[in-house]
């Protein structure tokens, strides 16, 4: 399919476990369009966080094919697993992940210092993210002035810096209170409608219910990979 930016067979992942091997994934086949929503459930032991792992070219699978943005990344090594990592995927993390010592503009442009932009184009796109995240008088502000919600929105800024083929959030809303958790959602939304494939990794329903495809996972397989029928909206 064209319009496919995640094509996934056959994936399997097993680990060792002193002699025992554990088979984490047991043949997962998933296709990810442009632009989709897809909110990724399972109970703990399902295989989320090792497809998570997978998608976000963090490890590689034990066998089958992954096919991102048209590039082949099931074989690659270490270090070209690291330059697709920064230039088509956004990671957004449940404990933000930010660096302490810098501001918001700073933390949002570091990716940008890998892919050899100059602190000029730096700062002037990392200022139009955070923008449009709702931060633009808390730049210059380091993580510890600003609030949960505020520290999750300079981490979905800096997730959309690079332009990502795709955005990986992991349990996004974990650390937040519940109407911090509506405003990312509300958030993830708008990221949505401005044209990026969104994967959300969580266990909460009400996360899930957000976005317009359920892929529910059990014991390493695909258990159930059904179009969202009643997508709550925000207002």
């Amino acid at each position: 399919m064209t319009n496919s930016i995640i094509s996934i067979q056959e994936l399997k992942r097993d680990f060792s476990v002193g002699s025992e091997i554990v088979r984490a994934l047991k043949g997962i086949d998933v296709s990810i369009n442009k632009n989709e929503y897809v909110a990724m459930m399972g109970p703990s032991g399902s295989g989320k966080s090792t497809l998570m792992n997978l998608l976000g070219c963090l490890d590689t699978p034990t066998s089958g094919t992954y096919n991102l943005n048209g590039t082949d990344v099931s074989s690659l090594k270490d270090d070209d697993l690291a330059e697709i990592r920064n230039k088509e995927i956004g990671f957004i993390f449940q404990t933000f992940n930010l660096l302490p010592r810098l501001t918001a503009l700073e933390n949002v442009a570091l990716p940008l210092v890998y892919a050899g932009f100059s602190a000029d184009e730096r700062n002037k796109r990392a200022a139009e993210v955070l923008a449009k995240v709702g931060l633009a008088d808390r730049m210059d502000h380091k993580p510890n002035q600003l609030s949960g919600g505020q520290r999750q929105r300079v981490a979905v800024a800096r997730a959309l810096v690079n332009n990502p083929s795709i955005i990986l959030a992991d349990e996004p809303t974990g650390n937040l209170d519940s109407k911090t958790s509506s405003d990312i959602m509300r958030l993830f939304e708008d990221i949505h409608q401005m044209g990026n494939t969104l994967i959300v990794v969580t266990h909460e329903e009400e996360v899930a219910s957000h976005a317009h495809r359920i892929l529910r996972l059990r014991d390493g397989l695909v258990e159930t990979d059904l179009k969202n029928e009643n997508i709550v909206k925000l207002k």
